[in-house]
């Protein structure tokens, strides 16, 4: 069967009024802008292990419709730009730090640090917080976290939205850190692969693991910038001046790249290679939403395309004039209108 390429979105809006009709509600808003800044109203510190202490915040409405927002990485931490995807008159917005990112504590720690603790310290926040039901937002890693979480607690889970979709499969990870993506940027690729003698470049991964676990703090702090910078450099389709300071931000390279490295390889701490996709069926009654950069170099569309064929009850939303950060304008502008169908479905409801 012949397939033509998905076009890209109508000017984000253009079908706007079909998306609603397909969840059952009004168009009741057409707004792609993001919103304006927000401080939070309470912030606070979740003991969730013997070891981890969790930055938790909470901004917007108190009253209002819960949303839970999950960063990427695992490792980079949250940052008030990730309020600004939702209307904070209808939405009680909560960021958390995960364990070793941000401003959680011990910082770039990889003890008792795994994918299921994280979901264990979700619902430990969902508890402490006192919130019943949630909407669940990630990106990029956040999506990993937002559907194994989904996964494991669908009654706690009104919505999901997602962006960068990545699986955390094999392929995905050699795309990344082993060269595919080099193809497309091998003058990025070269400070990367340099970092490592070429005896050792047949697994990046362990390469790199061996000097982000040195004892000898320059050594993780050299990996750590090479290994962020290469993200830093691939994450937006037209170079980003602020995306490549990050890399030169200690702190946050070593807890980045210590953090992801850990996750990475052991993959994910999954038990198969295409463990959530095998678990959809969980799922599939949950209303979500999609949201894909063609041009994402990090998380190619190869993974996104594979969710959207085995959940094809979710939105899938194709960005053919982005990469992967969700501060694209037009990933953005895809995000805020996630939102908003998500608020109309909710308003349905009550």
């Amino acid at each position: 069967m012949n397939m033509r390429p998905l076009k890209e979105n109508q000017d984000v809006t253009g079908d706007l009024a079909a998306r609603f009709a397909k969840l059952g509600v009004k168009n009741s808003s057409a707004r792609s802008e993001i919103y304006p800044p927000i401080e939070p109203n309470r912030t606070g510190f979740l003991q969730v292990s013997d070891i981890h202490s969790l930055y938790w915040e909470e901004s917007g409405n108190p009253e209002g419709q819960p949303i839970l927002f999950l960063h990427g990485g695992p490792g980079s931490g949250t940052s008030g730009g990730n309020r600004r995807f939702f209307d904070p008159e209808f939405y009680r917005i909560i960021l958390f730090d995960q364990r070793g990112a941000g401003k959680s504590t011990p910082h770039a720690c990889l003890e008792d640090n795994t994918t299921w603790a994280l979901v264990s310290d979700i619902e430990k926040l969902r508890g402490h917080l006192k919130i019943e039901k949630w909407q669940v937002f990630g990106g990029s890693w956040g999506s990993t976290l937002a559907l194994t979480y989904t996964q494991s607690y669908p009654e706690r889970v009104t919505g999901v939205i997602m962006r960068g979709i990545f699986l955390l499969r094999k392929k995905e990870i050699d795309w990344f850190y082993q060269g595919g993506a080099a193809a497309i940027y091998p003058d990025a690729w070269e400070p990367y692969r340099g970092h490592i003698p070429v005896e050792e470049r047949g697994d990046f991964l362990e390469a790199y693991s061996k000097r982000l676990n040195s004892p000898d703090e320059s050594v993780q702090l050299a990996a750590a910038k090479a290994w962020t910078n290469w993200e830093m450099a691939t994450s937006y389709l037209v170079p980003n001046d602020e995306s490549l300071k990050r890399g030169e931000n200690e702190k946050f390279a070593l807890a980045f790249a210590r953090v992801e490295n850990h996750y990475f390889r052991n993959k994910g701490f999954f038990r198969t290679d295409s463990f959530l996709l095998e678990n959809i069926d969980k799922i599939r009654h949950i209303p979500a939403v999609i949201v894909q950069g063609r041009y994402d170099m990090v998380c190619p569309m190869v993974s996104a395309w594979d969710l959207h064929r085995a959940w094809p009850e979710a939105d899938f939303r194709l960005v053919t004039s982005a990469g992967h950060s969700a501060n694209e304008p037009s990933i953005a502008a895809e995000l805020v209108i996630a939102c908003e169908l998500h608020k109309a479905l909710t308003q349905k409801q009550l």
